[in-house]
């Protein structure tokens, strides 16, 4: 099937097709028609699979007929994202899409100046890209009109409630019509957002293209069984003699990224670190390089990683596996994007099989440990299974916070 036969505007369909689009994906063939029927919908599909076209392009096609109609200068259109990176690059599809069309979008995100968006929403939006954290201050402030949206989109959900947002989300929505269509878009769906859909949408359509909370089919997947003092050097080790030259890597915290790349440097790669601690400006600096090919790894926690889009990423390690399993599939998913092969590498101490073990139950997939000839893992460094114990998941919570006990009180959540 083509574009055309989804009842597309005519100047969609013709930029679609200068991008090089030749037919949608199959969440587009999904998702699209039933967008446009103004339906509620929770999609989900693997990273990379056109999600972001998915609600991008009827949305621009049903702001276009309603501006035919009347003249209206209200916000349409209302995109929420978890981090600032994936709000810029949702923008950007916007802006990319709609450049035959008569149709503004706007991003708003924390760590950026206000004003230079406000100035932005003064000469008018019919879509806003924005982060919980700015949307809120924007609300709170008097400064944004939002009684003639349409249509809200929660892009990544899974993401805004690992973080955190489900309160600030809460307090949007008693801003918004009652009366609006709203979309979910994830590439993972767990019990959370099915508890949280029941609230918000109405009779929602479920769309899935693959098997719930699967893996990018083209992403070739190798498991390295390495001693936790040793990450570093094999991680080196890997980049030089393969001569990899745009390597995605991820650690589980800010401190962890910031002390593996000042290794990596002493080793002669060129790397930087991406995570919330750096500034806006920085974060866009180092995201610029590393897709420049001037920064030859980086690296990145979870949240700072949501929204890098790069079509030819080739190399994704992961330094340490994720707390969270769903956040296996979203890191993996940077690569092997828009059809393009890809390799996802984890790095796995003994301390770590129980988060392989939780991956393996949400993929499906049993995963062979590799070693690496001059990096075997030390037997005698190995736990006997008797004396260790797996942390509770209070208790992997508590650390991933940065708590000292389970019961010690959670940091207030700093705003995006």
């Amino acid at each position: 099937m083509s574009f055309a036969s989804l009842d597309l505007h005519p100047y969609i369909i013709q930029r679609v097709t200068e991008l090089g689009y030749s037919a949608p994906t199959p969440i587009q063939l999904a998702a699209i028609p039933v967008v446009l029927s103004g339906k509620d919908v929770m999609a989900g599909a693997q990273t990379g699979t056109g999600k972001t076209a998915a609600f991008a392009l009827p949305l621009l096609q049903k702001i276009q007929l309603a501006k035919q109609s009347k003249d209206s200068e209200d916000i349409q259109a209302l995109i929420l994202t978890p981090t600032r990176e994936l709000a810029q690059q949702v923008h950007a599809s916007f802006e990319k899409y709609s450049t035959n069309l008569p149709i503004k979008s706007v991003v708003a995100y924390g760590g950026a100046s206000i004003n230079v968006q406000l100035e932005a929403l003064r000469k008018g939006c019919d879509m806003l890209v924005a982060t919980p954290g700015r949307l809120l201050e924007l609300i709170m402030k008097d400064l944004i009109d939002l009684n003639g949206l349409k249509t809200l989109v929660l892009d990544e959900a899974d993401r805004m409630l690992d973080m955190g947002f489900i309160i600030d989300i809460k307090r949007i929505l008693k801003k918004l019509p009652e009366s609006r269509q709203t979309l979910f878009f994830s590439a993972t769906f767990n019990d959370d957002i099915f508890a949280l859909s029941k609230s918000l949408l109405n009779s929602p359509q479920l769309i899935e293209v693959d098997s719930r909370n699967t893996t990018a089919t083209k992403v070739e997947q190798t498991i390295y069984a390495v001693d936790q003092d040793r990450k570093s050097a094999l991680l080196s080790f890997l980049i030089g003699s393969k001569n990899w030259q745009q390597v995605l890597i991820f650690t589980r915290t800010k401190l962890g990224a910031d002390e593996l790349a000042k290794e990596m440097q002493k080793d002669g790669i060129a790397t930087q670190a991406i995570h919330g601690d750096k500034s806006q400006g920085a974060r866009d600096r180092v995201l610029s390089d590393f897709k420049a090919g001037k920064v030859r790894a980086l690296i990145a926690t979870d949240v700072a990683a949501r929204g890098i889009d790069i079509e030819q990423l080739h190399y994704v390690v992961n330094h340490e596996l994720p707390y969270n399993a769903e956040d296996y599939i979203h890191r993996i998913g940077r690569t092997g994007r828009a059809g393009t092969t890809g390799l996802a590498i984890s790095l796995v101490a003994e301390k770590e099989h129980y988060l392989l073990n939780d991956i393996e139950k949400l993929v499906g997939e049993q995963f062979i440990p590799q070693w690496l000839p001059g990096f075997e893992p030390d037997l005698n460094k190995i736990m006997s299974p008797k004396k260790r114990r797996e942390p509770s998941k209070k208790e992997l919570r508590a650390k991933a916070l940065g708590l000292t006990s389970p019961k010690a009180k959670a940091p207030k959540k700093r705003r995006r």
